[in-house]
């Protein structure tokens, strides 16, 4: 399995960042995909085969750590591209909760 698990929505608390911008404060990092949780159950297949799909959004995937727990907020596409690449990380804007 390539995530840890597959969610369909956000389980943790209204955090406030919504724009690239506003996630521009959170430093990126690695993250393993098998310790990734998605957000989303539905991919827009045009966006993991897009060779601009980060034109207009930010460059690093973002995560939200809460309860022990990695969940991938927005950019599964990233995550897919990086697993159908046979690489298991990613680079993520990682925003822990408490």
């Amino acid at each position: 399995m390539i995530f840890k698990a597959v969610g369909e929505s956000r389980p943790y608390p209204e955090h406030g960042l919504v724009t690239a911008r506003d996630w521009s404060d959170v430093p990126p990092r690695m993250v393993r995909l098998q310790d990734l949780v998605t957000t989303k159950r539905n991919l827009d297949l045009a966006m993991v085969l897009s060779e601009d799909s980060t034109f207009y959004g930010d460059l690093f995937a973002h995560v939200v750590e809460w309860q022990d727990a990695l969940y991938l907020e927005d950019g599964l596409h990233r995550a897919l591209r990086a697993a159908l690449q046979q690489r298991p990380t990613l680079h993520a804007r990682v925003l822990v909760l408490h």
